[in-house]
């Protein structure tokens, strides 16, 4: 969720002060640009898992601050909801062993923290949305004891002015009014970070927003909410609404969402932060004493700050990062469309499919991008959400064909020739890629898997909805401590 801030009040002063010291930076930024200081030798991948608590009953467990302790782990962090922990993997190259060496870290990290957790009554599921997740478990008691979320939340509601109404038409219908950003808690995500050179951040990030539906329709693992089917990635549309600042007559007028896919294809990484200083006032309008124009003129790199904070409150399905290590400035696209789970290798496989075809589309002397409009795009993103792996996306040169048929026909070649120049072994590719090939093949991923169980359970064990949603879980659980790909999944 972004960096920690202290509770405070705000005053008008803090917010005139924090406009200029955002706009300073993005023009320190501006000229940093232009004076190539980047990072862009050994660019580096990482991987960034939030991850739900349930307890014996497959319940949620309000229980972050006991496992945090009991895990004192540092690379495992709180997280909005007080059931929900997020696992930072220290970042790597993907050549050679690399994806290999992300599954092994993260298999052993989270075994060893599960273990933790049951000393204090707690378990670890990586999914999308919880499926024994009930209204009553989202109240502003059950927001993490963090203040950047309590901030968040009075800043977000101050803002709006009203409650906020989630509407939601699936297979099932939902519509519930909300006084507190809590739902956002639900949506448990994968988020991948990509190192790249200012010349290249445009092409990368374009080719990231083309390929985001597609990776939602073969990774959705989110079709339950408050005991209803919706969505097969229920947690896309969840999470747009439950951080939605604007009231109806504000979005009327065409004011920009903050959980955004964006509106155009982009000619340079400045054009993102512009945007966010452009259309998106504060909502933690907190100031350092750092001077980032004197910084830089005296040769160091300067933290930007605010420019930084300001970007952690606009939630883009690809965001840019700014980061400094070792005194040296960095570039990322943070790709964060798809869910948690179902399992560690799933997710590497995920992964290898995202870093081997985003690489070859950005790296294609005619982009994509050139063939295709942004709402052709976006229009791919919101059907593969709501219709996970059997969804019809629209391809240029192809036109409207099945997710499944584009992946297998044209993507997957792709990802190998991409994981090959990224320097990953074949044997490590095809290993991950067969995963998603068998998943468009036996159309099963982990919302289909969810939903088939579900309905088994329901017809064939004459259980009511919200005994056949613990069962699932429970199942669920017990396959994903398996770590087989949830293709092979019985139902």
């Amino acid at each position: 969720m972004g960096e920690e801030v202290a509770r405070r009040e705000f005053s008008r002063e803090d917010r005139a002060r924090y406009r200029l010291k955002v706009r300073q930076c993005l023009d320190v930024f501006a000229e940093m640009l232009r004076a190539a200081r980047f990072d862009v030798e050994r660019p580096m991948t990482g991987l960034e898992i939030e991850l739900n608590l349930v307890d014996e009953a497959a319940e949620p467990a309000m229980r972050n601050a006991d496992v945090l302790a009991a895990i004192a782990d540092p690379d495992f962090q709180t997280e909005l909801g007080q059931f929900n922990v997020e696992i930072n993997v220290a970042p790597r190259r993907l050549a050679d062993d690399g994806t290999a060496g992300f599954e092994q870290h993260v298999r052993a990290s989270l075994n060893a923290a599960e273990q933790k957790a049951r000393t204090v009554g707690a378990h670890m599921v990586m999914i999308g949305i919880l499926p024994t997740l009930r209204r009553e478990h989202l109240t502003l008691e059950s927001l993490s004891a963090n203040p950047r979320y309590a901030l968040l939340n009075e800043q977000i509601f101050a803002t709006r002015g009203e409650d906020l109404d989630i509407r939601i038409d699936g297979v099932d219908r939902l519509a519930v009014t909300t006084d507190t950003i809590a739902p956002e808690a639900a949506c448990t995500s994968t988020q991948f970070h990509l190192q790249v050179s200012p010349a290249q951040f445009a092409a990368y990030w374009n080719a990231a927003q083309t390929i985001a539906g597609v990776q939602v329709a073969l990774g959705a693992n989110a079709p339950f909410l408050f005991g209803k089917e919706l969505w097969r990635e229920t947690r896309i549309p969840l999470f747009e609404q439950a951080t939605d600042t604007r009231p109806e007559e504000i979005k009327a007028q065409g004011v920009r969402p903050r959980v955004w896919f964006g509106e155009r294809w982009i000619t340079s990484v400045f054009d993102l932060f512009e945007e966010n200083v452009r259309y998106f006032p504060a909502l933690l309008p907190v100031c350092d004493d750092d001077d980032p124009a004197q910084t830089l003129a005296r040769g160091d790199t300067p933290k930007l700050t605010e420019l930084r904070l300001h970007n952690g409150t606009i939630y883009r399905w690809n965001r840019p990062v700014y980061d400094v290590v070792h005194e040296r400035p960095h570039l990322r696209v943070e790709n964060r469309v798809l869910p948690a789970g179902p399992t560690v290798v799933d997710t590497i496989a995920n992964g290898a499919f995202y870093f081997g075809t985003v690489r070859m589309l950005a790296e294609s002397d005619r982009p994509l991008w050139s063939q295709m409009s942004f709402s052709a795009a976006e229009e791919n993103f919101h059907s593969c959400a709501r219709h996970g792996i059997d969804a019809t996306v629209y391809w240029p040169g192809l036109g409207n064909l099945p997710v499944t048929e584009l992946v297998l026909r044209r993507l997957l070649p792709m990802a190998h020739e991409g994981l090959d120049q990224w320097g990953v072994g074949s044997s490590e590719r095809d290993r991950l890629l067969r995963i998603i090939e068998q998943r468009c093949l036996t159309g099963r991923n982990g919302a289909a898997w969810q939903v088939e169980t579900l309905h088994a359970l329901e017809d064939n064990n004459n259980l009511d909805r919200r005994s056949a949603l613990r069962e699932v879980l429970k199942r669920y659980i017990e396959h994903m401590h398996e770590n087989i790909p949830v293709h092979e999944w019985p139902v």
